[in-house]
């Protein structure tokens, strides 16, 4: 049976908490679970953790756990009948000192900046950009704007300024708070919301690694790309970071629709040439929030976002609070599958004449141009960091890579590498007694057979990151 290489981040909530839908959904293809900090206490995602885990032992397969934190709330504030219709040419007034509840005429900010940010001529979108407001003047701590495109407005909804511009840091209080969470239950990624610069990634590391001390424990950090200062500075905060997600909600709204999808497949290039991760989401299968079947557009929005060479694609209201979650990661596990059995495998010949300055990094592309010329079965790379495998996994090959690790939080994190296999298994220090472990272990769980040749690499002496410097090519008994 074919195996997909791309893979499936789900988002856990109410709709699917239940312990045995959630083997279910991991068993229909969920790699790694998304818990948002936006929603619930402390104790739900400690909670929802555990039973991820236990989920994933009843699987017989790890999965990656991504906590994705708030960010700041740049909202409007409540209303006295909890939502209003606003009417086009209206005035309406965005008020920080605001005490009382809304109404049709101004509303008060959970963003108390936002009069600081903002001047005559500024263009504010509300819900996703489904208002849109004309700035007019700014009055001490009061927003006086026309609007230009109304609807309903209802409690608590965001607000994004057209071209970006608002000066919330990424980092809030709570999420200085989430981040002590995320590490006392060992999540493997934290995402950060709305950082601009390399510099909010790592303030984020730091506050990790602080947190993660007391556990022994290293989170790996996704940058959500959703803001428009974050794209002239996309490098630096990719060197920073070690993945980005596509989070094309915020996004679309400051840089607006039409421009997503070219910088989307720009993210997902950049994030291949520095050897980092990358996570495509929102709205992938919106339909299917409500519907038990998707949408061609999002069936085409899903395959071309594998044939980009996407890491994983990422489900949010959808396995969230949506009526079909398990529907939902089955459609989108087919889809990846054909999308992926549609496209030729090709190495890149550029990289054939690319220079290396790291040994294990020659090793690793080595192994992948020597397996491919020599219709090998498998790639297979012992790893302690999980960083061979992760270089392994940023060229577009047909081939399975399968990366044995003797580190849990390693098998963990490769959950989210493209077309990765992790698989836990002790390693000896002795280099020719781990090689033969290694194909033992294979042959055990059907991964290679007799007469079968696989390539692979691990380092010398053993057990030392980094330290990748031998590549074998190995023809089964």
């Amino acid at each position: 049976m074919a195996t997909r290489a791309t893979k499936i981040v789900a988002t856990l909530g109410p709709a699917s908490s239940e312990p045995a839908l959630l083997v279910a959904m991991l068993r229909a293809g969920v790699n790694v679970v998304r818990l948002n900090f936006s929603h619930g206490t402390a104790q739900d995602h400690i909670d929802r953790a555990a039973a991820v885990r236990e989920a994933a032992k009843e699987v017989g397969r790890e999965v990656a756990i991504m906590a994705d934190l708030q960010g700041p709330k740049i909202r409007v504030g409540k209303f006295a009948e909890g939502k209003v219709q606003l009417v086009d040419g209206a005035d309406f007034v965005l008020d920080a000192a605001r005490e009382t509840l809304g109404d049709v005429e101004a509303v008060g900010l959970d963003y108390k900046e936002l009069p600081r940010d903002v001047k005559a001529g500024d263009v504010l979108l509300l819900n996703d950009g489904l208002i849109v407001l004309n700035v007019l003047a700014v009055r001490g701590a009061a927003v006086h704007t026309k609007v230009v495109v109304g609807g309903e407005l209802s409690n608590n909804k965001g607000i994004n300024k057209q071209g970006g511009g608002l000066s919330a840091p990424a980092l809030t209080a709570k999420d200085m708070e989430d981040i002590k969470t995320a590490m006392a239950l060992h999540a493997d990624y934290v995402a950060v919301s709305f950082p601009q610069s390399a510099t909010d990634m790592e303030l984020a590391r730091q506050l990790c690694n602080v947190a993660g001390a007391p556990y022994k424990h290293k989170a790996a950090l996704i940058a959500k790309i959703e803001r428009a200062e974050a794209i002239p500075n996309l490098v630096s905060i990719l060197k920073a970071s070690d993945g980005i997600m596509v989070a094309r909600g915020d996004l679309a709204v400051e840089v607006g629709n039409a421009a997503v999808p070219a910088l989307q497949k720009r993210m997902i290039r950049l994030a291949h040439e520095h050897d980092k991760v990358v996570i495509t989401a929102t709205q992938m299968m919106e339909s299917m929030i409500l519907a038990p079947v998707p949408t061609r557009a999002e069936v085409s929005d899903v395959a071309n976002a594998v044939l980009d060479g996407t890491d994983a694609v990422m489900l949010s209201a959808e396995t969230a609070a949506g009526k079909y979650p398990l529907e939902t990661v089955k459609q989108m596990a087919a889809i990846c599958l054909a999308a992926e059995e549609a496209n030729d495998a090709e190495l890149n010949l550029k990289t054939a004449n690319k220079s290396f300055r790291r040994i294990d990094q020659s090793i690793a592309m080595g192994a992948l141009f020597t397996a491919h010329h020599c219709g090998a079965k498998a790639i297979v790379a012992m790893t302690d960091s999980g960083s061979t495998a992760l270089w392994m996994s940023r060229f577009n090959m047909h081939m399975p890579i399968y990366a044995l690790t003797s580190r849990l939080s390693t098998q963990r994190r490769m959950a989210m590498y493209r077309n990765v296999r992790p698989l836990l298994m002790d390693t000896s220090y002795d280099r020719d007694t781990a090689l033969a472990d290694a194909e033992s272990h294979l042959i055990r769980r059907g991964i290679v057979q007799s007469g079968d040749i696989y390539a692979i690499t691990c380092g010398e002496p053993m057990g030392e990151p980094g330290g990748t410097n031998l590549l074998k090519i190995c023809r089964v008994k």
